[in-house]
């Protein structure tokens, strides 16, 4: 039946019925829920993506204090889901006709207090959710402060923060500007963390496929000989072969 999870506990009930012990274990395998890991701690009930999506769309009327409720839940899928439908919600707040900017305001805001309670904490959450509840709030209208947002998040010793950051970027790629994306793949060129550096070259990629190809060219030959060997692999892969071989010999 369609709209007929409003709360949190029975979306998280739905979604653990759909689970399975073996696809917990492999899932908890690929996102790296390891002792050493980076996702270390990590809990998977062991449910597909397209099964959470349609689950998420049964709790579309959810009021957004339960869809906080289940944001904090220890469990990977819960919290998926709860990012699943802010951005859902989110993007029905910015439609011409049901624009509501105060709703957009609060669920940026609500957001980014759950980034920073760790609980936005693996690649596929936050890759789901930064570019709308950060980067597309930061295009406004109104426009709203970039570096007052995004270079906390930026310095940040947590690398999903970081990882957030550079991903907020890719609304204003998308809108063709790739000033913000360039801006932060600068800062963020030499991180230490391999899911940040996929994340800047997969930014630098795109803002060459939507935006300026000749921006990320020109930021390609004067950072290529200290850009990390996946960031630049990530950053060139679909340019002429003749050219990225020779920008990865600088």
């Amino acid at each position: 039946m369609a709209d007929d999870l409003l709360t949190a506990d029975a979306l998280a009930a739905a979604i653990d019925a759909q689970g399975s012990p073996e696809r917990a274990a492999a899932s908890a395998r690929f996102f790296r829920a390891v002792p050493g890991g980076y996702g270390a701690g990590d809990v998977f009930v062991g449910v597909p993506v397209p099964v959470t999506r349609t689950l998420v769309r049964r709790a579309a009327r959810m009021p957004v204090r339960e869809a906080g409720l289940l944001l904090a839940s220890p469990v990977h899928e819960h919290r998926l889901a709860a990012l699943l439908l802010l951005v859902d919600r989110y993007r029905r707040a910015t439609r011409t006709r049901t624009r509501d900017d105060a709703e957009r305001n609060a669920l940026h805001a609500r957001y980014l207090d759950a980034v920073r309670a760790g609980w936005v904490n693996g690649w596929d959450l936050v890759d789901s959710s930064a570019p709308w509840l950060v980067g597309d709030w930061l295009m406004g209208p109104p426009a709203h402060d970039v570096a007052a947002v995004l270079d906390p998040l930026a310095a940040s010793a947590v690398l999903w923060q970081r990882r957030t950051a550079m991903l907020a970027t890719f609304a204003f790629t998308m809108a063709g500007d790739p000033g913000p994306a360039l801006v932060y793949a600068r800062r963020l060129l030499e991180d230490e963390e391999d899911l940040v550096r996929k994340a800047v070259g997969w930014m630098l990629r795109e803002v060459g496929k939507r935006a300026d190809m000749g921006a990320l060219l020109a930021f390609l030959q004067e950072h290529a000989a200290r850009m990390p060997r996946i960031t630049l692999s990530y950053a060139t892969e679909h340019l002429d072969p003749d050219e990225r071989a020779r920008l990865r010999r600088l």
